[in-house]
């Protein structure tokens, strides 16, 4: 048999992101996937642009009808916004 290659799960001495940062990182990232700005994003979700600037920012914990809101404005659902900030970011090794 070959050899177990182990990848670190996380870095140490770093704390683990608050998931009000993950999901901040992840609307961001969709937001600009779109090439959509701040302001029309947060009118479309009925949110003011500092709010939605905060959230993205993991400043903010937003409710699930805020994240509702602002993944519908993003055309998403809340479900598709937890799978892909919840997808492994680094390597995956799958055993037979």
């Amino acid at each position: 048999m070959g050899e177990v290659v182990r990848f670190p799960t996380a870095v140490p001495d770093e704390p683990e992101p608050l998931w009000r940062e993950l999901v901040g990182e992840r609307l961001r990232s969709e937001r600009l996937d779109r090439e959509e700005r701040l302001v029309d994003v947060a009118e479309r979700a009925g949110v003011s642009t500092q709010y939605l600037s905060e959230v993205e920012r993991g400043l903010k914990d937003p409710s699930s009808e805020m994240l509702q809101a602002i993944t519908g404005a993003l055309g998403l659902t809340v479900r598709q916004l937890v799978v892909r900030t919840a997808r492994p970011s680094g390597p995956l090794a799958l055993a037979a």
